[in-house]
């Protein structure tokens, strides 16, 4: 089919419904937007602060939280109204077959038709689990490992890093968005660039991204591992792991519902526990119970610290943050949500944890009192020696292992889910061996998530103790995925699809680049190094497709080689 007609213009929505273009075309999203601000009146708590407080009993954020909620359940459910005597509303598919319907989009199942494929993997998500899913694969409670680290290197100012982490990383996420609606797919950025540039692009968008997601679950094994021997010296770390692996394979196998309980499960946990250390610091901010310790604006911005190379440091710290919204758009075949729900959920899951990690930093950073920084003695355990110093080591410890369950259950979990499904999407278009490709009868990519199990068993025992060389490639694989993202929005919208919305297609794209390109310049040389191996031997592999006859198009469930 087509790229460019892969949904209906407004044109062709208005005549599906019967109608002719009679008003002028001539506003804009961003007119839109102005529009229906005015019309709300943004300074409307004016007039009636008054009387809505008395009726709040003095809670009026509450009552706009409310409806805000309230206004968009009614927006999840709209009546549809027809006048009399209009035509049945028709809609046109991707291969141009006109057909009626209620709606005026493409159904899920149609959507993913439309580009050739058949409906395997089940589908039971909705935005709500992916949302969830998200953020526990982003791991809001991440901050508590590497307070030590980021405290050092922003000069006390850590609430500043994860700001300027949401603010470079929504380029990111909104680029995100505009490919998930467009290619509700399960490739995630192997799909996008493939669709939206050329295959060959997509083959090593994908094979860039397979660098970070065959190695976040090693990553996570191996921090975990390290952990646990911490809390119980003298065992063997690769026990740990494998334990680790064992336990996140068989929830995946046990298909997409134990996966959601799972999420939802963990992620009640960690918020609880940012909870009670957010209970724990005010009353030690409070009580005095913290020498010199003291809420203040400094600890996000401190004029006579604040330096360009101190926010550039920030920066790469703060991207690399953040890694993991980008995983929602692998479960897009399993999504039960309206078109564009993995987008909205990307979006709304970078918001939220940008939100936790400036929350428990900032109040984390009061509690430093003013140190200078960290010595290397204390700097891994930062977050859990302030818990300590508020409260007592019962609770640190608590913490501590909360974290450990975190990273080695939760985020691993959601990692290897996420890794399964792109080795079946690039497995369903040839590009990698065809029994990658096989469901189980809980409709789950069973052999590509045993394959990550044993690639991790087996690269866990090599790695350990090599956490800052795991993490240079998987920052690697990432940036370099998401720079091709980029350029993918730009050509799929704007050079083929003739699009004019410049600020999404174009400026977003745009800044979205320059700001990934400037972090994966800025990376570790082994990081380079080690990415550039991997693209090479990308390289090879797909001379070698195209050397034995093997297709490297995409868009077909056609024999697999």
């Amino acid at each position: 089919m087509s790229q460019q007609h892969s949904e209906l213009s407004a044109q062709q929505q208005l005549e599906a419904y019967g109608y002719k273009q009679e008003l002028k075309r001539s506003v804009s999203t961003t007119d839109l937007l102005v529009y229906g601000l005015v019309f709300m009146v943004p300074i409307a708590p004016w007039a009636i602060f008054g009387t809505v407080y008395n009726a709040s009993s003095g809670m009026v954020p509450l009552v706009y939280l409310v409806g805000l909620v309230a206004g968009r359940e009614a927006r999840h459910h709209p009546a549809t109204i027809l006048p009399s005597g209009s035509p049945h509303p028709r809609t046109v598919s991707p291969n141009g077959t006109v057909m009626s319907q209620q709606h005026s989009e493409l159904s899920a199942q149609q959507q993913l038709e439309a580009y050739g494929y058949k409906q395997e993997l089940k589908r039971s998500v909705s935005t709500t689990d992916l949302l969830v899913y998200g953020l526990v694969f982003m791991v809001p409670i991440a901050p508590w490992a590497i307070f030590g680290t980021v405290y050092n290197a922003s000069s006390g100012m850590v609430p500043l890093v994860y700001l300027v982490g949401l603010v470079a990383m929504i380029f990111t996420a909104l680029a995100y968005a505009q490919m998930a609606k467009s290619i509700p797919l399960a490739g995630s950025v192997f799909s996008y660039v493939g669709r939206g540039i050329h295959p060959t692009a997509g083959f090593f968008a994908g094979w860039a991204i397979l660098l970070d997601y065959l190695l976040v679950p090693t990553l996570l094994y191996v921090f975990a591992a390290e952990s646990m021997v911490g809390i119980f010296p003298g065992t063997p770390r690769w026990l740990w792991a494998l334990l680790f692996v064992a336990i996140n394979t068989v929830i995946n196998l046990l298909g997409v519902s134990s996966l959601k309980l799972a999420n939802r499960i963990f992620l009640l946990i960690e918020l609880v526990f940012v909870a009670i250390f957010v209970v724990i610091a005010i009353v030690a901010l409070t009580g005095g119970t913290v020498p010199g310790a003291s809420f203040s604006t400094d600890q996000v911005w401190d004029p006579s610290k604040v330096s360009a190379p101190l926010i550039a440091s920030a920066l790469s710290i703060a991207v690399l943050s953040f890694l993991g919204f980008d995983g929602i758009s692998t479960l897009s075949e399993e999504s039960t949500g309206r078109r564009g729900g993995a987008g909205l959920a990307m979006i709304l899951a970078l918001v939220i944890v940008a939100f936790l990690f400036v929350l428990q930093t900032w109040l984390a950073s009061a509690l430093a009192a003013g140190r200078d920084a960290f010595p290397d003695s204390e700097v891994g355990n930062a977050f859990f020696s302030i818990v300590e110093q508020a409260s007592s080591s019962g609770w640190a410890t608590a913490f501590f292992a909360v974290n450990v369950l975190a990273v080695g259950i939760a985020n691993a979990m959601a990692a290897q889910a996420a890794t399964s499904r792109l080795l079946f999407s690039m497995s369903r278009d040839r590009q990698l061996p065809a029994f990658l490709h096989k469901l189980n009868g809980r409709q789950v990519p069973q052999n590509a998530i045993i394959v990550v199990s044993v690639l991790s068993a087996i690269l866990v025992l090599f790695f350990v103790g090599q956490i800052d060389t795991i993490s240079s490639l998987v920052n690697f694989g990432a940036l370099f995925g998401f720079m091709l993202l980029h350029v993918s929005v730009f050509v799929h919208h704007v050079v083929k699809g003739k699009s004019r919305n410049w600020l999404l297609h174009l400026v977003v794209p745009l800044i979205g680049f320059l700001i990934i390109g400037y972090v994966l310049l800025n990376a570790a040389v082994e990081a380079k190094v080690g990415g550039i191996v991997w693209l090479v031997v990308g390289a090879a592999v797909f001379l070698y497709y195209r050397a034995t006859g093997r297709s490297t198009e995409v868009g077909s469930e056609g024999d697999h080689a």
